[in-house]
């Protein structure tokens, strides 16, 4: 059954004003199986470890890398030169930890530059590395096939999919080094964002998303999960101040990015059930959406719902009758291709999606009424703005109001103290930009 079958129902059933028929054939056009064939060229280079060999054609991080930037090279020729490719480098003196010795950690990026707005940019990221039990082994094989040749083989599919189509905004699909070792390669990125004034709308890190078999017995190939930390580390002592006495613990921009790709997902991907986590990461542990998060970009994780332990970070080997280690044969084709269409119609949705109102300011004390006031969006794309509003302890907006092309609007009968409010910015074809949280308080 094709996806659009359901057009009719979810419209109706969470209140879309405009279905874009693209979607269901970007959904369409992801591939199971070129996916498992990139995973496993990405295994057969033995190990990937970020200090493992650069010179060999065959084995190690070198050899995966240029595979990789030679892939986005071939997708690129097929239509018609439309993605910058280069290698970012980044250079790193050893830690003592798991850095051993200083090392080149380079990423390979590949930019599909916008037509009106090429400085801004969504990204969605793999991690090129791999690790066995003992992270400073370099040597031992590591295929690394969940973790996280998945995810790469995900941004490879996506931009081979989205490559078709043309965006407004810039779609940057990248492969980074140095997960394993301390998430170096996306601080790397991080900082040359920074450098060059890169407009972020929102990362897209996808680690480990082909595994459906949890160390936990659940075997489970619709859900997944959606990490996001609740507010940005870089905000002001003022605005966590502000916070205390106006709300907005759990509205930061990562978390209105994890809620576009749960809207996103429940709106073309029905079957799908996707979690939104409330944390940056898993208990004590990171990835690479994390140095975006550090510097003030929006980033999220998108992962499975069911880790399997037994396959992370692992020698090859049996104990007690149970195998470890993580190797293809732990991928669910199928499933990381779902992962994949999700990234698909999320980086799609933001890059058709107008500019994000600014400056929105809230109002309403005292009073039976709330007013929302905001600066106009540049975006030639706009359509107009829609309202969203929700209970205070709810994790996904339920409300919304379209209010047209109109920067500010007074709410009637709705008390600015039992709810919490945002506004998003509508394009023509009718895709939204995240909503955004008020920032200021009107007197």
């Amino acid at each position: 059954m094709k996806w659009g079958t359901y057009i009719f129902v979810f419209t109706f059933a969470i209140g879309y004003s405009q279905q874009d028929m693209r979607m269901y054939n970007i959904i369409d056009s992801v591939s199971a199986e070129r996916i498992i064939q990139d995973v496993e060229t990405l295994t057969n280079f033995g190990t990937r470890h970020t200090l493992s060999d650069t010179i060999s054609h065959t084995r190690g991080i070198g050899a995966a890398r240029r595979w990789i930037k030679k892939s986005f090279e071939e997708i690129s020729a097929s239509c018609n030169n439309c993605l910058e490719i280069f290698e970012q480098k980044n250079y790193f003196k050893s830690d003592g930890r798991r850095l051993t010795r200083d090392v080149w950690i380079n990423n390979i990026v590949a930019v599909q530059r916008g037509t009106k707005y090429p400085n801004r940019y969504v990204i969605m990221s793999g991690d090129i590395d791999s690790r066995v039990s003992d992270p400073n082994n370099y040597t031992l094989d590591s295929p690394g096939a969940n973790d996280n040749a998945t995810g790469m083989a995900g941004a490879l599919e996506a931009a081979r999919v989205l490559s078709k189509y043309t965006f407004e905004n810039s779609i940057a699909y990248v492969g980074l080094s140095g997960e394993e070792q301390g998430l170096y390669g996306g601080k790397g990125l991080a900082a040359f964002a920074l450098k060059n004034n890169w407009e972020i709308i929102g990362v897209l890190n996808n680690d480990m998303i082909g595994n459906i078999e949890g160390v936990d017995g659940v075997i489970d190939n619709r859900s997944f999960r959606i990490f996001s930390e609740p507010t940005p580390p870089t905000e002001t002592e003022r605005q966590r101040q502000q916070r205390r006495f106006y709300g907005g613990e759990v509205d930061g921009i990562s978390r209105q990015l994890a809620r576009y790709v749960h809207r996103t997902t429940i709106a073309y991907m029905p079957e799908m059930n996707p979690m939104l986590i409330y944390r940056l990461d898993r208990f004590g542990r990171g990835g690479h959406h994390r140095p975006f998060n550090d510097v003030g970009y929006a980033g999220v994780r998108i992962m499975e719902a069911h880790e399997n332990y037994n396959r992370q970070h692992q020698d090859l080997r049996i104990e007690n009758d149970i195998v470890y280690g993580d190797v293809l044969e732990g991928v669910n084709a199928d499933y990381a291709a779902k992962l994949t269409s999700v990234n698909a119609i999320t980086l799609a949705s933001l890059a058709w999606a107008p500019e994000a109102p600014k400056e929105l300011s809230i109002g309403g004390v005292v009073a039976p009424n709330t007013i929302l006031k905001w600066a106009p969006s540049a975006s030639t794309n706009l359509k107009g703005y829609k309202v969203y509003w929700r209970d205070t302890t709810s994790p996904t907006w339920e409300f919304s109001r379209y209010v047209g092309n109109q920067t500010e609007i007074t709410l009637k009968g709705i008390v600015i103290d039992n709810f919490l409010f945002g506004v998003a910015a509508v394009g023509k074809d009718g895709h939204e930009s995240p909503v955004v949280f008020p920032s200021k308080v009107m007197r």
